[in-house]
């Protein structure tokens, strides 16, 4: 079986996105195989829509949008928190979050986002980044392959991070 590669453009987070964020937030949250998906009221919980809520509007929020023909298909985005509602980051270290729409996963979309959002971040300045993921999560592979490494433990979520710097 032969490698499907997909035409796709990167291209900034725009607020009409908007919506499309918060269906990727939601498609973020890994379920592991025969175990019923998450309701999407889990949107509603301050812990998820931390990532998304008042997006734009807070200093160093850094967004991208994969699209093919005009559809956006995948998302990464980044943000800082203050120490009330941090996961993986600290002051200044932005937390990831990306997803991609499943009939477009393994098809290096979530590689070529992580290369554009670490080129995006560095030239904001950011040092590091950090990210929460599920073990179990396939994407775990593409994060070691591209030098994140697991630093720690947030409830049943690996703590991973990369210095950029």
């Amino acid at each position: 079986m032969g490698v499907h590669t997909v035409n796709f453009k990167i291209r900034s987070l725009v607020e009409h996105d908007i919506p499309f964020l918060w269906d990727m937030v939601y498609e973020s949250a890994f379920v592991p195989d025969g175990q019923k998906p998450f309701p999407r009221t889990i949107l509603n919980e301050p812990s998820v829509s931390k990532y998304v809520e008042g997006w734009g509007k807070q200093s160093g929020d850094i967004g991208l949008i994969a699209e093919n023909e005009q559809q956006a298909i995948g998302a990464i985005w980044l943000r800082l928190f203050d120490e009330t509602q941090k996961g993986c980051g600290d002051a200044e270290t932005p937390e990831i979050g990306i997803a991609i729409l499943k009939e477009h996963r393994g098809k290096g979309i979530g590689h070529a986002l992580m290369c554009a959002l670490e080129a995006e971040a560095l030239k904001f300045g950011y040092q590091k980044l950090c990210l929460n993921v599920d073990p179990r999560n396939p994407a775990c592979r593409l994060y070691k392959q591209l030098g994140y490494e697991h630093v720690g433990w947030h409830d049943t979520y690996w703590i991973m991070e990369k210095k950029l710097v």
